[in-house]
């Protein structure tokens, strides 16, 4: 059971890692810089939509680099 969960989340790894890491070190990063988020979205937003982006990319091109 957790075999095929494990499976069926596998391929996502890099879209849940960009969720789930880059995009709070991202918001973050921007904050402390003091780098206003664009189009009048919220760290955090900004931070998802770039996370979220970077996490498809690599499962596409099944890389990272």
């Amino acid at each position: 059971m957790i075999g095929k969960i494990v499976q069926t989340i596998g391929p996502w790894g890099p879209v849940l890692f960009g969720i789930g890491f880059l995009a709070p070190l991202i918001a973050q990063s921007m904050e402390a810089m003091e780098i206003a988020a664009p189009f009048g979205l919220s760290f955090v937003q900004t931070g998802l939509l770039i996370g979220t982006g970077l996490g498809l990319a690599a499962k596409f091109r099944g890389r990272w680099i």
